[in-house]
């Protein structure tokens, strides 16, 4: 009988809440939290929303202030224009962002995820409010779930369905606004449909998707597709800060009764903890894998705590060290190994984009030619040049020769003008007197100039006659 018990206690573990033994789903009602950190994911989540849903409309020098234009291979970032020649910054910012994450959680479990997740953000902060706001808290919920289709439960759930519809079209613009630009967006609204039909089927797909996945999957995103909720077990160590349930303190349970003299465990076995959970685990069967780190366990235990006088924390931000044996956090080996390792990657990050010039300039001898005679017994090669105006300006470019003495003769015009963000080709003759040169490849250093100051050094070589056909 007691292998029966401990079997049926740890059956958790062999399914997640939200499937039941048939396989079937099974919805969750969370019930409505309330409580000081649930205020406080209110205050961040706001915050998070208007920077969200204003950052599209922000520009500097008429350019968006934050922009990420796959198809043109264009992003803005902050205002500094990045193009696909500075994709190894974007690797190396990537990799410096995944090293930050997985040092966050080492250290802080899974509270991105419950606290500033998109997903959960949209999910608990936007769709459920407007889902309590329409059909009621948990227990109306379910209610009007079960009742028969009548004029109430069609109003309601006709009412939630366009709600939920026309806030995931609102949320679709505005990723749409990110890619192509906020004043491209309403261009497309402007030209209408039968001129963008397949921008505008685009958009009707992503809103279906975030209407689907708001409506219907909910939190099997944090439980079934989020790559991040699958690494919490490998990167959770018993020193990491989570929400936890204080088991000594809680154990044994027993129900509140008034006036007692309380001989077991502070747990009154309310579960409120598990009525509130957007995941539907129980916290008291400690780390889970669907666990978020949303706090509204703690919240609701808190309350009840205060409600029947035993002292708050009970589900508390802890390590499982914490809650064993009362130790604080400890810096382990590993956590000085990631920081190390994050600590070097945001160096040379910083170091490369302090360095990252606002053009790019490529400079090559063209394919296939061999130096020319010139008048005056000069020698020249002719060059290639491309040019990358990183910039929000129109750019005149002037070429310097910096370390021999010669001319650059450009063909066609003397100054090439680089259009902002924008690329620029040209060809353009370097000429040298003989004498000068003392081998056959000579390199050159190329100074690369606007509005009278110098941008670029480009270096390259120079290609001439052999030595001893070059008279004394």
């Amino acid at each position: 009988m007691k292998d029966q018990d401990q079997k049926s206690s740890e059956s958790f573990r062999d399914s997640i809440g939200t499937i039941d033994e048939e396989g079937k789903r099974s919805w969750i009602y969370a019930q409505k939290p309330a409580g000081s950190l649930y205020n406080k994911r209110t205050l961040l989540s706001i915050a998070y929303l208007i920077v969200f849903f204003s950052l599209p409309f922000i520009k500097v020098g008429g350019e968006p202030l934050f922009l990420v234009n796959i198809p043109a291979r264009k992003f803005i970032l902050f205002g500094a224009v990045f193009w696909p020649q500075d994709l190894f910054l974007f690797v190396l910012g990537m990799l410096t962002f995944i090293v930050f994450i997985v040092l966050f959680t080492v250290v802080f479990g899974r509270v991105f995820c419950g606290w500033a997740c998109p997903q959960t953000i949209f999910m608990e902060m936007v769709f459920r409010k407007i889902e309590y706001w329409i059909e009621g808290d948990a227990s109306r919920q379910k209610a009007l779930n079960k009742k028969p289709w009548d004029s109430d439960k069609v109003i309601k759930k006709s009412l939630k369905i366009s709600a939920f519809f026309l806030v995931s079209f609102v949320i679709a613009n505005t990723f749409l606004a990110y890619i192509i630009s906020v004043d491209d967006l309403f261009q497309l609204y402007r030209e209408g449909l039968a001129t963008n039909v397949g921008t505008f089927i685009s958009l009707l797909i992503f809103t279906s998707v975030f209407f689907f996945v708001y409506l219907w999957f909910r939190e099997q995103v944090c439980i079934v597709v989020c790559p991040y909720g699958r690494l919490q077990g490998v990167l959770l160590d018993k020193n990491s800060i989570i929400v936890a349930y204080d088991y000594i303190r809680g154990e044994s349970r027993s129900k509140f009764k008034k006036n007692e003299v309380r001989t077991t465990g502070d747990c009154i076995d309310c579960a409120q903890c598990v009525k509130v959970c957007p995941t539907g685990i129980d916290i008291r069967n400690g780390t889970q894998l669907e666990c978020i780190n949303c706090t509204a366990c703690i919240d609701a235990c808190d309350h009840m705590m205060n409600s029947v006088g035993l002292p708050e924390g009970l589900i508390r931000f802890d390590s499982e060290n914490g809650i064993a044996n009362k130790q604080k956090l400890k810096i382990t080996s590993r956590i000085i190994a990631y920081s190390a390792v994050l600590i070097l990657l945001l160096g040379i990050l910083v170091v490369l984009l302090a360095s990252r010039s606002d053009v790019e300039t490529t400079v090559m001898r063209t394919p296939g030619m061999l130096y020319q005679e010139q008048p005056n017994n000069r020698i020249s090669n002719l060059y290639n040049i491309k040019l990358v105006n990183k910039t929000h300006n129109l750019l005149p470019v002037i070429l310097r020769l910096e370390s021999l003495k010669g001319e650059i003769k450009m063909v066609g015009k003397d100054t090439l003008y680089v259009q902002k963000e924008n690329i620029t080709s040209g060809e353009f003759f370097v000429i040298i007197d003989r004498q000068v040169l003392k081998n056959r490849k000579t390199e050159l250093e190329i100074g690369v100039y606007t509005e009278g100051k110098k941008i670029e050094s480009v270096k390259t070589n120079f290609l001439g006659p052999n030595s001893r056909s070059i008279p004394n």
